[in-house]
C-alpha cells in the first residue's frame, strides 16, 4: 500500500535498525538544541558559548515593503519583515502576517527582548506547553470557508488574534524564528544543523491550489509529476464541473479524486486535503474512496474541534489522517496523540511556539512513534523555517511546495526554493535561515522602518 510506512523510503533507503537508531539520535540531539541553543550552536563548531560573538539584542524594527502584485499564499501577508539586531550586528528576520495580520509586535518586542542576549532569551520565549488555546478541541469554528470551500463549511477554526499574548503566542513565536536566525549566522551554520539535522535533502510533493473546476486538476497532477515532483496534493475546490448543473462538493471532489489517480497511474503518490471542508458523513465517504484508490493520507477531513469525529474516522479508514496544523498549543497536540485523533502530527510554527515549539511538537510525535509533517505554505522564510524542521525532525520525510513553486518567490530574496530534476529539495547551504535577503532589493520596496 502506497500510504504505509513505506511511503517514507522514498526519501531514502534506510532499514529498520537504523531508522530507529537515527531516530534516536536525531531526538536526544533535539531535546539538547531547544533546552540550550547557545550551546548547540557553539558545539556545532567545536567553541564554548563563551567564545560565541556578542549576542546581547540592541535594535528590534520591522521593515514595512510594497510587495506589489506578487500572489500571496496566505492573504494575510502583509510585507512587513521582522528584525531584530544584536550589539555585533548579526541581524535575524522573520516575516510578519503569515497566517493573520499581526499588530503590535514591537511595542511587545522592545521590553521582552532590547538589552537581553539571544542565548539567554530564547530558552525562555516559548518553554511552556500553552494553556489549552481557544483554537484546541474546545473551541469554535469561524463562519464561512476557507478558499475554494462551499459556503458554509467553517473551514478554519477560530484562532486567537496575533495581538492576544495568550497560546498561540504568534509575537513570541516571531521572536523565536528571528533568534534562531541570528544563532546560525553567529556561528554561519543553517539552523537545521543547530538541531542536529543530518539530512541534506527532502523528497518533494507539489501541493495544488484550490482550483475553480473538477476539470483543472488533472491538467495540474500531471503538469507536476512531468516536472519531477513525488507526489501530489489536492487541495478540492467548490467540486463543480465548468458546465452543467451544481453538484454538492464532496461528490465532485471524489470525481476529481478517481480523475487525479486514474491519470498518474498506480504508483504514484497522492493525497487529499479538503482542509476542514467536510461534515463527518462526507469525510467519511470521501476517505473510504481515497482507501479503495490507494491514496497516502487525508488531511484535515473535518473541523479540528471535532476531536470525536476525527477518531471515528481514524478507526474506520485505512489510510492515515494528518491532523494539527489548526491547533494551536503544543498541550492540545498531546490531547490529539492521546485520544488517538491523529496517524501524523502536522504543525504550523507560527501557532506552537516557532522553531523551538515546533521541535517539541516533532518530538512529541516521534516519541509517539508519529511522523511529523510541517506545514509549508507561504512565502520562502515561512517555508524556510518548515524546511528546517523538516530536515531536523527524525520523523519527517516529505517537503510540501506550493504548485506551482513561483508562488513562493518574494522580489527580496535571489535563492529560490526549487526541487531538482529527481524530485528533491537541497538543505540550504547558507548560515541562519538559508535564504539571504538582497539588501538592494529590499531598499527599493522598503516605504519605511519602523523602531
Amino acid at each position: 500500500m502506497l500510504h504505509d510506512i513505506s511511503t517514507r523510503l522514498l526519501t531514502d533507503a534506510v532499514t529498520r535498525r537504523n531508522f530507529f537508531t537515527a531516530s534516536a539520535a536525531g531526538t536526544a540531539a533535539g531535546f539538547a538544541a531547544i533546552a540550550d541553543p547557545g550551546r548547540a550552536a557553539a558545539q556545532s563548531v567545536g567553541v564554548k558559548k563563551s567564545d560565541l560573538p556578542d549576542l546581547t539584542i540592541r535594535q528590534v524594527k520591522i521593515y514595512v515593503t510594497d510587495l506589489g502584485d506578487v500572489h500571496k499564499l496566505n492573504g494575510t501577508e502583509s510585507g512587513e519583515i521582522v528584525a531584530i539586531v544584536t550589539n555585533s550586528g548579526i541581524e535575524g528576520n522573520y516575516t510578519l502576517g503569515n497566517r493573520e495580520r499581526t499588530t503590535g509586535w514591537l511595542e511587545w518586542a522592545k521590553p521582552a527582548l532590547v538589552g537581553k542576549n539571544v542565548v539567554d532569551v530564547l530558552p525562555t520565549l516559548n518553554a511552556t506547553s500553552g494553556m489549552k488555546s481557544l483554537a484546541g478541541f474546545n473551541s469554535a469554528s469561524r463562519t464561512g470557508g476557507g478558499p475554494g470551500q462551499r459556503p458554509g463549511a467553517g473551514a478554519f477554526v477560530a484562532m486567537p488574534s496575533r495581538s492576544g499574548g495568550s497560546w498561540p503566542d504568534y509575537k513570541a513565536a516571531a521572536a523565536d524564528i528571528c533568534l534562531w536566525d541570528i544563532l546560525g549566522k553567529a556561528v554561519h551554520r543553517p539552523i537545521y544543523k543547530l538541531l542536529g539535522g543530518s539530512k541534506d535533502r527532502m523528497a518533494a510533493y507539489a501541493s495544488s491550489l484550490h482550483l475553480p473546476y473538477i476539470e483543472d486538476y488533472v491538467p495540474d497532477v500531471l503538469k507536476a509529476k512531468e516536472a519531477g515532483y513525488k507526489g501530489y496534493k489536492i487541495h478540492p475546490g467548490r467540486g463543480q464541473h465548468k458546465d452543467g448543473p451544481e453538484i454538492p462538493s464532496y461528490v465532485g471532489h471524489m470525481e476529481e479524486i478517481r480523475q487525479v489517480r486514474k491519470a498518474v497511474g498506480d504508483e504514484f503518490v497522492i493525497a487529499h486535503d479538503p482542509v476542514q471542508a467536510y461534515n463527518r458523513y462526507e469525510a467519511m465517504k470521501v476517505g473510504r474512496l481515497l482507501d479503495e484508490l490507494d491514496y497516502a493520507w487525508f488531511e484535515d477531513p473535518i473541523r479540528t474541534v471535532d476531536l470525536e469525529g476525527l477518531v471515528e474516522l481514524a478507526n474506520a479508514l485505512d489510510l492515515p489522517l494528518h491532523v494539527g496544523e489548526f491547533l494551536g498549543s503544543i498541550s492540545d497536540v498531546a490531547e490529539y496523540i492521546k485520544q488517538d485523533a491523529v496517524d501524523v502530527v502536522r504543525l504550523i510554527a507560527d501557532n506552537v511556539g516557532g522553531i523551538s515549539g515546533s521541535m517539541r511538537v516533532g518530538l512529541l510525535a516521534d516519541a509517539f512513534g508519529l511522523e511529523c509533517t510541517p506545514h509549508n505554505w507561504g512565502n520562502v522564510l515561512d517555508l524556510a523555517v518548515h524546511f528546517h524542521l523538516e530536515l531536523a525532525l527524525p520523523n519527517a520525510f516529505w517537503f510540501e511546495m506550493p504548485h506551482t513553486a513561483d508562488l513562493v518567490d518574494r522580489p527580496y530574496h535571489q535563492d529560490k526554493i526549487r526541487i531538482d530534476k529527481d524530485g528533491y529539495v537541497h538543505a540550504p547551504a547558507a548560515p541562519g535561515l538559508g535564504y539571504p535577503i538582497d539588501r538592494d532589493a529590499l531598499d527599493k520596496i522598503t516605504k519605511r522602518i519602523d523602531v
